[in-house]
């Protein structure tokens, strides 16, 4: 990791783990309505149960958060997760009704926290674009 890429690696990193961290012992209706809500973004995780899903959610967000901490884990590739994170958040905040004002890209009231989210893409597009023109230097 190169120095540069630290505090972001850090901030984003710990938000992410602390994140995961916080859905560990999510059940019920917490990991139910947590669940209902990616399925109308992706249909295909319908296959996992609710609980089931929690718990994976939970992994990733801890996996991802610590390799953003972690100092031998490339930048590129922990930028890569990143982004790969983020956009699924974003399409998560394009697909659920409500989030947006009508057909503009323009969050709602209550699609804010979904909305900036767009920040985790940005975030993991620097390090890995940053990865990538530094290689060719």
């Amino acid at each position: 990791m190169r120095l540069t890429h630290a505090p972001l690696r850090i901030a984003v990193g710990a938000y992410i783990l602390n994140s995961g961290l916080s859905k560990r012992n999510l059940e019920g209706e917490a990991a139910a309505g947590m669940h209902a809500m990616a399925v109308g973004a992706l249909p295909q995780l319908r296959q996992f149960p609710p609980d089931r899903f929690a718990v994976l959610l939970s992994r990733a967000e801890t996996a991802l958060g610590a390799a953003l901490l972690a100092p031998f884990v490339p930048s590129l590739l922990a930028g890569a997760g990143l982004t790969a994170f983020g956009a699924g958040l974003v399409q998560l905040y394009l697909r659920t009704p409500g989030m947006r004002e009508g057909t503009s890209l323009r969050p709602s009231q209550a699609g804010i926290g979904l909305a900036k989210d767009v920040w985790l893409v940005g975030a993991g597009l620097t390090l890995v674009l940053d990865s990538l023109t530094r290689r060719r230097r």
